[in-house]
């Protein structure tokens, strides 16, 4: 009787939390985007497709190469000029991979380690993060997710042809919403045949059903990711573009940099080796929003902590339970590998290990609570079970501080109350606004902008422009270097059609007065002086017409 009042107290606690963080991501939300990659890349280049009538080529934008299933789906409310939506629409994909864990651990466990396993998710800095902005790694996150476990599936109906091919098209969905889902692709792709022929050994079927059951799987996982891969080799010649500038010299999104990940760390943040030699556990402790030295992202260590538990007195599991552990756990370390060693270490990037970790987490609760109820001593018993739900109580405590601490920073009531406008709280996060607002209310419809240090947020101006820097190289700077003479380089400028620069000065002017030597910085003085003509300012960013 004591344990059912408890299990429906702990329902109805769990339940109520999961109201509560569900409502604060939503009331977060509510906010014009303010975020980076928002703002360069997943409404950004869908508002482009929007102003020219479809789908086209951008040279200019090098984001507008990678694959875009989610930020197409954000046309449709860009259409109706809500950009608010797209971040809701994001978060419902962590609502689905809320949904999956649920029915999974409901199956496997009861409603309320489910419950338990949904609010642990939700709640994660990282997920809240990524709930309120419209990126698309919850995407990913729920593609990833939904084709691991219909690959279980597929194992556990003792390989029925159809859960295959679900798991290979939400594998292929995956790859189409982020290049780093061929992580994914790749590590899936070999779990096939390992799973069959272990199941192989018991049943006697042969290793020709394997290739076949793997090939099945890859290339319908291909033909879900084949539009992609067929616009960018049109558009470049290269399937995967920009991932690889060419079939063997790779850069980009999940590849390592070209000094390595630990020499970077080493040069640039000054870390010493058993730093570096803790980065696989610091990452669960340390994330820091917007700090890329400490992963751009934030986790809960107990993501960490609480899976280990999964694994003790494994021998107690069934088969199918120890299998499935046993999957979680490789998928998870294989896949945190593989983004570790190949990209800029970000949150982010590895997010998709998230779902498999918690799943691995609430059966590590759950293993703890069996193993104090079965203690002998009573103090023992009522001892360790308190100790678990302290422990649960706290990792839970951790999150709530966070998503306290978002409303501190995002501060959604003041806008939601009509107490700030639209304008003001965009500008207050983004302070090159005004400058925007201005290029879009008095530079003509043929105004060509080219962006100076702007962080390649091109959301909020709606004149064409283009970035300064590309494959970081600076447009600007190899034509101070290679023109015979001004008149030259404002020709060049001109061929290109550009017309105005809008600059970030403080930042222009400490590049520029590293990267030339005296006669350099007395041409870019005169040139600025003869050829440029300041026509707006604010918050430290000018708008600069090309003179004619």
């Amino acid at each position: 009787m004591q344990n059912i009042h408890f299990r429906t107290f702990s329902r109805c606690f769990l339940a109520l939390l999961l109201s509560v963080i569900v409502i604060s991501i939503i009331v977060l939300s509510l906010v014009p985007p303010v975020s980076r990659d928002a703002l360069t890349h997943h409404l950004a280049v869908p508002k482009l497709y929007l102003r020219h009538g479809g789908v086209y080529e951008i040279p200019a934008v090098p984001f507008s190469y990678y694959p875009m299933n989610l930020d197409l789906i954000y046309i449709i409310p860009l259409h109706f000029e809500n950009d608010i939506a797209p971040k809701l629409i994001h978060f419902t994909f962590a609502l689905l991979t809320a949904w999956l864990l649920f029915a999974y651990l409901r199956r496997r466990l009861d409603n309320s380690y489910a419950l338990l396993g949904v609010v642990f998710l939700l709640s994660i800095p990282i997920i809240v993060k990524l709930s309120i902005t419209a990126y698309v790694d919850l995407g990913l996150i729920f593609f990833s997710m939904a084709a691991l476990l219909f690959l279980l599936k597929w194992l556990e109906t003792r390989f029925q042809l159809r859960f295959l091919i679900l798991s290979a098209i939400f594998c292929g969905l995956a790859m189409g919403t982020k290049y780093n889902g061929l992580i994914t692709f790749f590590l899936l792709t070999l779990f096939v045949p390992f799973i069959y022929s272990r199941h192989r050994q018991k049943e006697g079927s042969g290793w020709a059903t394997a290739v076949e059951y793997t090939l099945i799987f890859l290339f319908t996982a291909l033909l879900i990711f084949f539009p992609w891969m067929l616009r960018d080799y049109l558009w470049t010649g290269n399937p995967i573009y920009p991932l690889h500038d060419n079939w063997f010299n790779s850069h980009g999104l999940i590849t390592q940099k070209s000094m390595g990940l630990f020499t970077y760390r080493v040069l640039v943040y000054h870390e010493k080796w058993w730093e570096i030699l803790l980065l696989p556990f610091r990452i669960f402790f340390q994330g820091e929003d917007g700090n890329p030295r400490f992963f751009d992202g934030k986790l809960n260590p107990f993501v960490l902590i609480f899976p280990l538990f999964a694994f003790y007195r494994l021998k107690d599991d069934s088969q199918k339970i120890k299998t499935e552990k046993i999957v979680f756990l490789v998928f998870a370390g294989l896949y945190f590998a593989f983004a570790f060693f190949s990209s800029g270490l970000r949150i982010r990037y590895i997010s998709p290990i998230i779902p498999p970790l918690v799943i691995l987490a609430v059966f590590g609760l759950k293993r703890l609570f069996d193993s104090f109820e079965e203690a002998r001593s009573l103090q023992l018993k009522y001892g360790g079970k308190l100790s678990v739900v302290f422990l649960v109580l706290f990792a839970l405590g951790l999150n709530a501080i966070y998503i306290n601490e978002q409303f501190a920073y995002v501060k959604p009531l003041s806008y939601i109350s009509g107490n700030v406008t639209r304008d003001e709280y965009i500008e207050k996060y983004r302070p090159e606004y005004p400058a925007m607002k201005f290029i879009n209310n008095h530079l003509p419809p043929r105004a060509r902008i080219l962006f100076l240090f702007i962080g390649n947020r091109g959301y909020y101006c709606n004149r064409p422009y283009v970035f300064d820097m590309q494959n970081n190289k600076s447009k600007l700077e190899t034509l101070f270097r290679t023109s015979h003479d001004l008149q030259n380089l404002q020709h060049q400028l001109k061929k290109e059609g550009i017309t105005h620069f809008l600059i970030n000065m403080e930042i222009f002017n400490r590049w520029a007065s590293k990267s030339f030597d005296p006669s350099h910085k007395d041409l870019v003085r005169l040139f600025f002086k003869k050829y440029l003509r300041l026509i707006y300012s604010k918050n430290g960013y000018g708008v600069f017409a090309l003179v004619q």
